[in-house]
């Protein structure tokens, strides 16, 4: 019995370590320059996004909160047998983007960045430009149009153009809630600029 108690302890260790470090969240995730200020490497990785795909800033930063509030390791949650026996994940979403694999081969194939990885902020920020200007290409969405690109976002590039969206309530509430966002992070990041 005290080996199996070992082993637990063993695992729990390993398991609390794992969450440490980058994985942590900024700690103001309401306030865009306390978010840039701690973290200001993120601000680094999108402005170079929007300087190559021109998606805005606080569109980007409004969609990262929605899919991971800034946690570079996030997961979908596990769907469960019985109710308790773990078989597998959601989808396999990953980092703070929250790309599926499909979709993440697709873009580093696209764009030549085979080493990208999703849970490193310069990459995730790179992917969501590439993937908001497929969508103003393919579904002539505005870039800076925050509610729009996280519909197409969330249900792909064809689910958006059928609509899919329409018959999901709660996606076009998540998608009002990712634009009033946007607009909070546009208008603090306006003020801290001049600080």
């Amino acid at each position: 019995m005290s080996r199996l108690f070992r082993a637990m302890i063993i695992v729990l260790a390993v398991a609390s370590c794992s969450s440490g470090g980058s994985s942590n969240a900024p700690r103001q995730l309401d306030n865009a320059c306390a978010i840039v200020k701690e973290r200001p490497e993120y601000l680094k990785a999108f402005r170079a996004t929007e300087r190559r795909w021109g998606v805005p800033v606080h569109v980007q930063m409004a969609t990262i909160y929605q899919e991971s509030k800034f946690k570079s390791n996030a997961r979908t949650p596990f769907k469960y047998a019985a109710g308790v026996i773990p078989i597998g994940r959601q989808s396999s979403a990953f980092g703070y983007s929250q790309a599926l694999d499909a979709t993440w081969k697709e873009y580093q194939r696209d764009t030549n960045r085979r080493t990208a990885k999703r849970d490193r902020i310069r990459d995730a920020s790179d992917f969501m430009g590439w993937y908001m200007n497929t969508t103003r290409e393919r579904n002539g969405v505005a870039l800076s149009d925050a509610r729009n690109q996280y519909l197409a976002y969330h249900d792909g590039h064809t689910g958006f153009a059928r609509g899919t969206y329409k018959n999901k309530a709660w996606l076009v509430r998540v998608a009002g809630e990712v634009d009033q966002r946007a607009n909070l992070y546009q208008n603090q990041l306006a003020t801290c600029k001049r600080r």
